[in-house]
């Protein structure tokens, strides 16, 4: 699109949306721009990408006053879009502000407002600099983004370095709003591996005071402790504008479901398929992959797993009773009357979809902030069971023990099975009504929508 080409109609703002250029980074931002396109029409939202990712979502639909526009393709494509993260996110931190800032320059209309991820720690500054307003979207939940806020209470009751082995079991209950955690149920890059990004995670939240707003992707009635706490520390005004998922997607009028799995769907009884999937960018080791298709097979439950680059290597071991797909349209899947569970790797998007799709789910985490996630899954939400008891590089889970959870999970005449299912359809009913017109995150969308129109 021709940058300096006016819009049909002067807008009364003009939004920027800045996304981390990975894929549970993108599709947040773009889902929030959904929301302030059908809140907001007379707003024009430009969507910054990669050349890269242009070719990936480019021919996906938008609404009308949403437009894409693209930065050179300046990542080295060795370096894998996420693969490495460490590597991935200190090139793309180098590599794409100059493309951007060149943008930003030349946009037209005028710039109203900058929404970008909170991991570009350099876009509150270029904003600054501009003078345009910026407003950080952190793309986990309410209850992560409030672990790193009080980092220094870790310190102080020396629950960071973290030692696993030692007080894993420990409790942190001293954290503003924050449910008492176990130290081993904290995101993982306080130990370990993990460790090599902690200071990223630290920098970018250091650098959200000179930001004019912080926006997190929850809905308050699920978080209000933390978020309520967070609103009394955190310097900036806080819009909760959750879920950011792609509920667009499963309305009334969307188009009909051509993809040729939902053929399989449509014959399958109404909540007998376990939705099995790893997420879009980290997987558990071969071992424990192969003893998940075992033990998948020996439990004899219909399951739709969406497993990337593995699949051929995966319908060999899993049997007959299911369908192994590289990728699919996540959450109308979700939505489908056959789904009666979600294996999940607990990635926020993930979470959230599978709340307002209200399904129980088995947790699986291995990466990040995918461990508190499944917490509050299990014990604050209880809407789930832990396939991984412990935490932590632990051995394998067994084909035996995978076969007989699964089993039992996705049994529909289980009492506790029951009691998880309606707690998981009283959780997705909070979070429909929360996007509908005078529901709490409609109304914090509004509002952001209202205040950041004033901010110039």
């Amino acid at each position: 699109m021709d940058l300096h080409t006016p819009h049909p109609t002067t807008p009364s703002c003009h939004v920027v949306a800045l996304p981390f250029p990975g894929r549970g980074h993108i599709n947040p931002m773009m889902c929030l721009c959904h929301s302030i396109a059908a809140i907001s029409p007379d707003t024009t939202v430009s969507f910054i990408l990669t050349e890269e990712w242009l070719g990936f979502i480019g021919s996906d639909p938008k609404p009308d006053n949403v437009r894409f526009i693209t930065i050179p393709q300046v990542i080295p494509s060795e370096i894998g879009r996420g693969k490495d993260s460490p590597s991935f996110y200190e090139t793309v931190l180098k590599k794409i502000r100059a493309p951007v800032e060149d943008l930003l320059d030349r946009l037209v209309p005028p710039v109203t407002a900058l929404i970008a991820d909170t991991y570009l720690v350099w876009s509150v500054e270029i904003g600054n600099v501009r003078n345009i307003p910026v407003a950080s979207l952190w793309t986990m939940s309410a209850s992560v983004y409030s672990v790193f806020q009080y980092f220094d209470l870790l310190v102080q009751n020396q629950h960071f370095p973290v030692n696993l082995a030692e007080s894993g079991e420990e409790r942190v209950d001293y954290i503003p709003g924050l449910p008492s955690t176990r130290v081993a149920d904290l995101p993982t890059c306080f130990y370990g591996k993990g460790l090599n990004v902690l200071n990223r995670a630290l920098e970018s939240i250091s650098c959200l005071s000179k930001a004019q707003c912080l926006l997190l992707p929850s809905v308050y009635e699920l978080e209000p402790e933390v978020i309520d706490a967070l609103r009394q520390s955190v310097p900036i005004p806080v819009y909760h504008i959750g879920p950011t998922i792609p509920c667009f997607k499963v309305e009334a009028h969307s188009m009909p479901n051509e993809d040729h799995y939902f053929d399989w769907l449509d014959k399958q009884p109404r909540g007998s398929v376990l939705y099995v999937s790893q997420g879009s960018l980290h997987s558990a080791p071969q071992a424990q992959m192969d003893e998940i298709a075992a033990g998948l097979q020996a439990s004899g439950v219909r399951f739709f797993w969406v497993a990337r680059e593995e699949v051929s290597k995966l319908k060999e071991k899993c049997g007959n009773m299911g369908i192994v797909v590289p990728w699919c349209d996540q959450l109308k899947v979700l939505c489908h009357s056959s789904l009666g569970g979600f294996w999940s790797h607990c990635g926020w998007n993930s979470t959230s979809e599978a709340v307002f799709a209200g399904l129980p789910m088995l947790t699986f985490p291995i990466y990040w902030d995918q461990v508190p996630n499944s917490k509050m899954i299990v014990e604050d939400w209880k809407i789930g069971w832990r396939v991984k008891k412990g935490s932590g590089e632990e051995g394998l889970v067994s084909r035996e023990e995978i076969g007989g959870l699964v089993k039992i999970f996705m049994d529909l005449e289980n009492e506790e099975g029951k009691e998880m299912r309606r707690r998981a359809r009283e959780l997705s009913e909070i979070y429909k009504q929360a996007i509908r017109k005078g529901g709490s995150s409609y109304n914090s969308v509004e509002a952001f929508i209202s205040d950041i129109s004033k901010m110039k």
